[in-house]
């Protein structure tokens, strides 16, 4: 079974979607959910359970999180009282912009948080009532579709990721350095497993077997508390963390691509070509052409 991937239309000219107010249920979360696109997400009201990269988060009122792109994740409403949010996600192309001269990054936010492993923000960039506005106002240019409305969508959106970098400016560094509060979720060798698994994705020999045995439990009994926890199974969970790295080196590194496969844990080439396809959907030599030579969003002409 491959891991269900929430899909984009990569080659869209305005690369922008929004989910508003959506109350989560349990039986209607992905099992899984992974995408290239930056993703916000705001909580209104409810309780639940966020899985981020390595990480278990409560979910309560006013909490605000910002996922990276290539970020495994799942959300694990709660039964009597879900969560109702808002799910903001984007292309990083939409908002990058370069000026001679200045380093600023709509992107900080997002950079930081994959940089810290920190996913859920300390402190809200706007108070409640304000940030609710700016999502309220996207909702309604995505949804009367006036004439610019998605230039107004980005303006609302870059005033939005401004005051994300302002804050994250404006956060003590220090604080970065201290352990983000986490649900204790699960047993306790779970975390252990989950950062294991980062830190040796290059073991080709890593499987079921090798993990179960180094949190002392039963492969059974491990396949079943990772997927419950997780949503993904020990295999699927590695290849798409393998993916993740894949992709990273070919877009960030010269690396030739026969170096970076047993870099990510393919002992063959020829398996890592067939599951790299497989997976995103070209090969890893055509994944490098296309993206390197990628050149801003298109045409944001609004209706």
């Amino acid at each position: 079974m491959n891991p269900v991937q929430k899909t984009f239309d990569a080659s869209s000219s305005f690369p922008f979607a929004c989910v508003y107010r959506d109350t989560k249920q349990q039986q209607a979360e992905l099992p899984d959910h992974i995408h290239d696109w930056c993703e916000l997400v705001y909580v209104y009201s409810g309780k639940g359970t966020f899985f981020i990269d390595q990480s278990f988060y409560e979910m309560s009122a006013g909490d605000l999180f910002l996922i990276p792109g290539h970020t495994i994740h799942r959300a694990f409403p709660d039964q009597d009282d879900p969560v109702t949010s808002t799910a903001i996600f984007f292309s990083p192309q939409l908002v990058t912009h370069h000026f001679p001269g200045n380093p600023f990054s709509y992107l900080t936010g997002f950079e930081q948080a994959r940089k810290d492993r920190r996913y859920k923000c300390e402190q809200l960039p706007l108070a409640p009532a304000a940030l609710e506005t700016v999502l309220d106002d996207i909702q309604d240019e995505l949804v009367t579709g006036e004439y610019g409305n998605r230039q107004a969508i980005l303006l609302l959106l870059q005033r939005l990721l401004l005051a994300i970098v302002r804050s994250c400016r404006k956060s003590d560094p220090a604080s970065r350095r201290l352990p983000q509060q986490e649900t204790l979720i699960g047993p306790s060798w779970m975390k252990e497993i989950l950062h294991d698994l980062d830190a040796k994705l290059s073991d080709s020999k890593l499987g079921l077997s090798v993990l179960a045995d180094r949190a002392s439990v039963s492969p059974a009994h491990f396949c079943r508390t990772f997927k419950q926890l997780t949503g993904l199974n020990v295999t699927e969970y590695l290849t798409m963390k393998r993916m993740f790295r894949a992709k990273e080196l070919l877009l960030q590194t010269d690396a030739n691509i026969s170096d970076i496969a047993p870099m990510c844990g393919f002992d063959s080439l020829p398996h890592f070509h067939r599951m790299f396809k497989k997976i995103v959907g070209e090969t890893p030599a055509v994944y490098r052409r296309s993206h390197a030579a990628a050149q801003g969003v298109g045409d944001l002409t609004g209706k």
